[in-house]
């Protein structure tokens, strides 16, 4: 049996005189990139550097659309109306697209980040406004979402392309969200427990979750953070991971 997998990394969170990540070390390894819009981190200058970057390799540009919560760096939950998040990801996506057009490149896809992506994954809501914003905002693109979400769901139900997404180093709890960071077993730390699970989930379609269940899910995108310390050696290692076991490497 063949596989095929994308490998996306969420990029360009860089902003002012800070520099996060490893982007032009990870670029070449991956295959859809995921791109900070200015709201929980990135500005206009790294996002355009960002989409340059993609296509000098060849790499798909998605849209990364936080909460407005740069302190934070989008992780905070907040209290948002959906109508109102629906307009914080179509003013994101609409700075990105700028960037694309000028590049001479797609919009490939849209994936929220951070809290709202979390939050987003249970609550149908506000999962339906921001697919609502995403198919107005960037009608051809597809909706990058958790496996299993509600964000799946909502996208199906008005015909907006969707692709499902696993997290190489996070942990899953047994309805299928995320462990929180900050909780045990949010983060795995082993590089070969984590490339283990990867294949597991591709050529499966299964993970264990924290409490040692295993949950099904569907994989058509795995996401590697590319603001860990080992984030570069690992993603190399993955990359050479899966074409040995079968799996070869192409955008969604």
């Amino acid at each position: 049996m063949l596989w095929s997998i994308d490998l996306n990394c969420d990029l360009g969170e860089s902003f002012g005189a800070y520099t996060i990540g490893n982007d032009e070390e990870v670029i070449p390894y991956i295959t859809s990139a995921n791109i900070a819009c200015g709201y929980h981190a990135g500005d206009p200058t790294v996002m355009h550097r960002s989409v340059l970057l993609c296509q000098k390799y060849g790499v798909q540009v998605g849209a990364h659309p936080g909460l407005p919560d740069l302190a934070g760096f989008g992780r905070r939950r907040m209290q948002i109306a959906p109508a109102e998040a629906a307009d914080c990801v179509a003013y994101q996506v609409g700075a990105l697209q700028a960037f694309c057009r000028e590049a001479g490149v797609p919009l490939h896809h849209v994936k929220p980040h951070g809290a709202l992506y979390n939050m987003a994954a249970r609550d149908r809501p506000l999962a339906d406004a921001i697919c609502r914003a995403v198919q107005a905002a960037a009608p051809g693109a597809v909706l990058l979402a958790l496996s299993g979400s509600e964000m799946v769901a909502a996208a199906r139900a008005i015909g907006l392309p969707v692709a499902c997404e696993v997290f190489a180093d996070r942990g899953y709890r047994p309805d299928g969200a995320l462990v929180p960071r900050g909780e045990p077993g949010s983060l795995i730390e082993d590089e070969n427990q984590a490339i283990a699970r990867v294949l597991r989930m591709v050529q499966e379609g299964a993970v264990p979750a924290c409490d040692g269940t295993v949950i099904p899910l569907q994989a058509d995108s795995v996401c590697v953070h590319g603001d860990q310390p080992k984030a570069l050696r690992f993603v190399r290692r993955l990359r050479a991971a899966l074409p040995a076991a079968g799996v070869a490497l192409h955008p969604f």
